[in-house]
């Protein structure tokens, strides 16, 4: 049997013990509890030694952990499987850590996550990309009164001409985006997880609480802007995932 270890979900604030329920990883019902040293502390609970799988079982445990904590405190998320041998080890981290952990503290107070997603209007944006590209209006018309086996590879160049103008019409539609919601948020950043070829930005910007009507004004006018060019998911108040990733070395 693996021996017990203490399982880091996040860095908070604070000098006093807490518990957060029994949230651990690993289905066991293990209590999320704090070590402190001065001012900060981690966010542990019981666990095995060993590597987690990344499932999304696993996962989701790891991150609802650390929205829990987040609900009370100001977190810096640790790596996922990021696991201590004893609390006398994590104190030591702490320690060993903790003028870079409390000035990434006072960077993330008071901040919070947004994420938002910008997805093409599957019909729309073609007829956009024919009404704003002269050559592939051009080109589709001239075809259309040819006989399919005429018509076979004029149709493949044209295939490729349209999904160069996709792709050119994300990055413009992209870069207005980013730059209307620049002035309502402290940084931002661009995941690679676009899912479907209309979908032209994934992407999470930190905002400050005081700044989330700001924020939401904004997509507001966004979404006035592209009508329904544009389909917008838009979803806020998470932890800071996307920016702090602790690694901690455990040795």
């Amino acid at each position: 049997m693996a021996r017990e270890g203490k399982y880091i979900y996040c860095i908070t604030e604070g000098v006093e013990e807490e518990s957060f329920g029994p949230l651990g990883i690993g289905g066991r019902g293990d209590e999320l509890t704090t070590i402190t040293y001065r001012d900060i502390a981690a966010v542990v609970s019981d666990s095995p030694v060993k590597r987690y799988p990344v499932s999304r079982e696993n996962s989701l445990a790891h991150e609802q952990a650390i929205e829990a904590v987040f609900k009370r405190h100001t977190v810096l998320p640790a790596r996922f499987c990021t696991i201590a041998e004893d609390e006398a080890k994590v104190r030591a981290i702490l320690e060993r850590e903790y003028d870079e952990l409390r000035a990434l503290l006072k960077e993330m107070r008071d901040k919070v996550e947004v994420g938002v997603k910008a997805i093409f209007h599957e019909t729309l944006i073609y007829q956009k990309i024919l009404e704003r590209y002269g050559e592939i209006r051009r080109r589709k018309e001239a075809v259309a009164s040819l006989p399919p086996q005429k018509a076979h590879w004029q149709l493949v160049a044209i295939g490729r001409m349209v999904e160069e103008a996709l792709e050119a019409e994300k990055a413009r539609v992209r870069d207005e985006i980013v730059e209307a919601l620049r002035g309502a948020c402290c940084d931002f950043r661009l995941t690679h997880r676009l899912l479907g070829e209309r979908m032209m930005m994934n992407a999470a910007f930190l905002v400050e609480r005081d700044r989330e009507t700001a924020f939401d004004r904004e997509m507001d006018r966004l979404a006035e802007r592209y009508g329904q060019r544009v389909i917008f998911k838009y979803v806020g108040g998470f932890p800071p995932f996307n920016f702090v990733c602790l690694v901690i070395n455990v040795e």
